[in-house]
């Protein structure tokens, strides 16, 4: 294995693009929720619409969510009223409506599709004309608005292919083919309308929502009261099988608290005075009085599933690739079928109706609906999976990188180890080893650092000294003034020299990290502190390997031997010691030169920069912490660093079905186009097959919200 020396304090920096547009300032923001949308090719068009009105500054469509943010300078009911002219119903995502699409069989649309096929059988069994016209006009009424409103824009989309080829079938006398064609389009929609709500449901039901009430203790009486009026510093009592409300901090109390919906972790966490809990997470044992710590809206489990919701917007590279195509795919087939009617009749002098009909055929069968939405559907519903599992991704284009990566570099402390460290020896230069414990805790009793919260518990809180004017020192320790002089406390580097006489050779080796202790001329002991592996990591790590990673690395800041026994105990590549915290940027670059893109995983505050650096961030431990949800592209809530290998098989499985989807639509539109140039495809045929295409690709994107083996 190979130990290598601190790098020099260069950084890269690589830029991530996810397609995305960016919000503008200025205007009111509004989320909708869209009902009856069915296309994902429809929903683009929609976006495009909103997009183009007046007074609106900013319009986004997730089709997979079925939410549409909008920054505008109008009124709501504006926008509203312009989605319902395109044949849908927006509803403010604020307002009563509780979020769920309406019953499938109240929808217009639904209504549309049964009455067309009641009157399709009679028109069979009769050969009826204007039983075939009812069934066209009760089937296509809908798709004749939306496409004729979207046209009136400048924007083409598949209602329009439909109602052309609706109308040239009755124009050439094929009312049974027109009218077929009409009712399995419409069909088509409504089943595909009632999977993508399963689908949502499926989504919003992988993480349970916090209760919208809590009783409050207020004057030594008991108040239900909704989370919007729960104030920060109020106290709620919950009792055992009750939700948690509210994040906050347990005032008094004992239970084990279910947190699955949170970190994705479903063995209970003992809670007692002084710990955090989240909304959302179960309280199974005991009673507990909790002091509100958020507001509901700032709760962690709200800023979750915001980020989940944005994430399901964001849009990989892949799916914009296909939105780039389908933009001027509409006008193309358009064209296409123009020239297949002209270029034969008009040059060869064949027959109009026959060249008529296969133009039609390839207007139906070219509808882009299976396309565009193959990525959407396998992208959210891998993103609800992880979700549920307690890991958040930010993007798809972050689900489609991890899929590529081929080396992962850890921060130690609190990362590989579990950050609690042992305090093992003390040696103090006048004997004294209490006192100097004394001393080294009431400075380190400032410090975040995780060896400090360990040096600072080693003594009891009421023997520690006044510390004025206390200073970290980044990378290498801190500093105090305590009864009248600058106390340091750190690693040796930070003594210039003063510390070299001091052999701590043999707790090096065992994986120990000294801290000094002394004043500006003179060393007055040293603490040593052993950290402890974390649960797992070793399986971990080897995981890791076994799913094809070439390069498992550690930076630490912790000195050469320490870090090198870690190294060893764990069976890593490559280890970087002694890093300063923009070394550890620095030490990613190599990695990237040689293994391409490169994942930084850490706790999210110390390690900001190197997350920032790395092509992929991801931060763990991330439960309530606003430094890593922020910071890093992909949060793991609990400290499980098991799920990192469940991460890269979800992200090659996600990119393997979107393949998988693209190929097959892309196969089905070939194989009949080719069936029409030789007149062996119909009408009806043709649309059986794409609203297929579009079912199978949507169920195939779904297999991925179950667990992934």
């Amino acid at each position: 294995m190979e130990h290598k020396d601190p790098c020099c304090n260069c950084c890269c920096s690589q830029e991530q693009e996810s397609g995305q547009k960016e919000m503008p300032e200025g205007g009111k923001q509004s989320v909708f929720r869209i009902e009856g949308l069915d296309c994902a090719d429809c929903a683009a068009k929609l976006e495009t619409v909103v997009q183009k009105m007046e007074g609106v500054l900013f319009a986004r469509l997730s089709f997979t969510s079925a939410t549409l943010t909008v920054r505008h300078n109008i009124n709501n009911a504006v926008i509203e009223r312009a989605v319902k002219q395109a044949g849908y119903r927006a509803i403010a995502a604020d307002g009563s409506d509780d979020g769920h699409s309406s019953s499938w069989l109240k929808n217009h649309k639904t209504i549309g599709t049964i009455l067309s096929g009641l009157f399709l059988v009679p028109a069979f069994i009769w050969d009826s004309t204007p039983l075939f016209a009812a069934a066209m006009f009760a089937g296509g009424w809908h798709v004749a608005v939306t496409g004729l409103y979207n046209l009136r824009r400048k924007v083409m989309d598949t209602n329009l292919l439909m109602l052309i080829a609706a109308i040239g079938a009755g124009a050439i006398g094929e009312w049974s083919e027109g009218a077929t064609v009409v009712f399995l389009f419409s069909l088509g929609n409504a089943l595909q309308s009632y999977t993508m709500d399963r689908t949502r449901r499926s989504i919003r039901s992988l993480m349970d929502k916090a209760p919208n009430e809590a009783v409050v203790l207020r004057g030594g009486k008991e108040e239900k009261m909704h989370v919007d009026n729960i104030a920060v510093g109020d106290v709620i009592l919950v009792k055992p099988g009750e939700k948690i409300a509210m994040d906050g901090e347990v005032m008094n109390g004992f239970s084990a608290v279910n947190q699955a919906s949170i970190t994705g972790e479903s063995v209970p966490a003992e809670k007692q005075k002084g710990d955090a809990v989240y909304a959302g997470t179960l309280n199974t044992t005991g009673a507990l009085t909790i002091k509100v710590t958020r507001l509901a809206a700032d709760s962690t489990i709200s800023r979750i599933m915001n980020m989940v919701e944005e994430a399901q917007a964001q849009k990989a590279p892949m799916q914009t690739l296909v939105d780039k195509f389908a933009a001027w795919y509409t006008p193309a087939v358009i064209a296409s079928a123009v020239l297949i009617v002209a270029v034969p009749v008009l040059l060869f002098g064949q027959n109009f109706d026959e060249w008529f009909y296969r133009a039609l055929v390839l207007l139906v069968i070219s509808c882009p609906c299976a396309l565009v939405i193959s990525t959407p559907v396998s992208i959210v519903s891998a993103i609800g999976n992880a979700s549920k599992r307690g890991v958040l991704i930010k993007g798809g284009v972050f689900l489609e990188q991890m899929s590529r990566i081929k080396a992962v570099a850890f921060d130690k402390t609190g990362t590989l180890t579990s950050g609690s460290p042992v305090l093992t020896d003390v040696f103090a230069v006048n004997g004294n080893e209490h006192e100097l414990k004394v001393l080294a805790a009431s400075v380190e009793r400032f410090s975040e650092h995780p060896l400090a919260h360990t040096i600072a518990a080693s003594v009891e809180h009421d023997e520690l000294k006044a510390a004025d004017n206390f200073e970290a020192i980044p990378g290498m320790g801190a500093k105090a003034d305590v009864e009248g002089r600058t106390i340091y406390i750190g690693s040796r580097k930070l003594f210039n020299g003063l510390a070299e006489k001091y052999d701590i050779n043999g707790l090096e080796q065992h994986g120990k990290t000294v801290v000094f202790i002394g004043t500006n001329d003179r060393i007055l002991g040293y603490l040593a502190l052993a950290d402890v592996l974390r649960e797992g990591g070793k399986e971990a790590v080897k995981a890791l390997k076994d799913s094809g990673i070439e390069c498992v690395a550690m930076l630490t800041g912790d000195n050469r031997r320490a870090a090198g026994m870690i190294a060893d105990r764990l069976e890593l590549d490559v280890c970087y010691s002694e890093l300063l915290p923009e070394d550890k940027t620095a030490a990613l670059k190599p990695l990237a030169e040689k293994y391409g893109k490169v994942v930084m995983v850490g706790d999210g505050v110390n390690d900001a920069p190197a997350l920032a650096t790395a092509d992929i961030g991801i931060a763990m431990g991330a439960a309530g912490t606003d430094a890593a949800l922020e910071t890093a592209d992909i949060t793991l809530m609990s400290d499980d660093i098991g799920k990192l290998p469940y991460l890269i098989k979800l992200s090659r499985k996600t990119v393997a079905v979107i393949k998988q989807n693209i190929t097959f639509s892309v196969l089905i539109k070939f194989v009949f186009i080719v069936g029409t140039f030789a007149g062996i495809t119909n009408l009806w045929l043709a649309v059986f097959a794409d609203t297929g295409a579009a079912l199978l690709v949507t169920a195939n994107g779904m297999r991925l919200v179950r667990e992934v083996k």
